[in-house]
């Protein structure tokens, strides 16, 4: 995969005033008493892909859940500060969840496709955020085309539409969980180890489509795997402890950690 990243404008773009997609400020949560996010200060560029990394439990996934609010599901956690999508605080008292939804689309782990067709699953959010509104069947094929082309899907699906979704490989239903989030025009992508059930063909494959949807989409993911943060993204964060200890292009986190605990850690020596 041929990056073709000029790491001096990275560079530059990082410390100057790029676009953000993402900006958070004082970011603190807390499970109950357990506080897993400490002041977290992160500016993430639009249509970059940024990679986070560091040890099991030191916030990564948490501060992913923060981007789309999915943590609100636990009644007993509590988070202030601010988290800006876009430029809008998605914690704003009159901002709506649907539309953080609708803007921030998440994959998981697993695949989760849903126990329907494949044509089905890509309409699902599309039919969900345009309930008051009439498509037609040449529209909702148009729709479902473009997100498996995006997703390098449709010359291997398209004859089989109506097929269950679980049918396909484990590659091809997480390429289609991400196709399922298009057709609500997201404009972030959070993904929570997107290729830890793969092998390492579904792994390659699904990299490949990550860089494939880099500046149409600003895409964090987050990953236990080294090789894969270095390939993957074009920048990188190191957390530890809830708290983040390094962001720069990915190529020089790799080279020349700034701090002792990125090296530490980049060269296996915990975590």
């Amino acid at each position: 995969m041929d990056t073709g990243i000029d790491v001096n404008t990275l560079q530059s773009e990082i410390e100057s005033g790029a676009e953000l997609a993402i900006s958070t400020a004082a970011l603190n949560l807390w499970y109950g008493s357990f506080q897993a996010l400490f002041d977290v200060n992160l500016d993430i560029k639009k249509g970059r892909v940024t990679s986070l990394i560091g040890p099991s439990g030191c916030g990564k996934s948490t501060f992913l859940r923060s981007i789309n609010r999915i943590n609100e599901r636990l009644g007993y956690v509590r988070i202030n500060g601010s988290v800006d999508v876009f430029g809008n605080n998605i914690y704003a008292p009159e901002v709506e969840l649907v539309q953080v939804r609708k803007q921030v689309g998440m994959v998981f782990q697993r695949p989760n496709p849903l126990p329907t067709s494949i044509r089905e699953n890509i309409l699902f959010g599309h039919k969900l955020h345009n309930r008051d509104r009439k498509y037609s069947r040449d529209d909702e094929d148009e729709i479902v085309e473009s997100a498996l082309q995006q997703v390098l899907l449709w010359d291997k699906v398209k004859d089989r539409l109506k097929r269950k979704a679980t049918d396909l490989s484990l590659e091809e239903q997480q390429k289609l969980c991400i196709a399922r989030l298009l057709p609500v025009k997201p404009r972030v992508l959070l993904m929570d180890e997107p290729c830890s059930a793969l092998d390492p063909k579904g792994t390659a494959a699904v990299e490949e489509l990550i860089w494939e949807l880099r500046g149409k989409y600003s895409i964090l993911i987050v990953t236990h795997n080294m090789a894969q943060a270095r390939r993957a993204s074009e920048e990188c964060i190191f957390m530890l402890m809830g708290k983040v200890v390094e962001h720069t292009v990915t190529a020089d986190m790799f080279v020349t950690p700034a701090h002792q605990e990125t090296a530490d850690y980049i060269e296996g020596r915990y975590g």
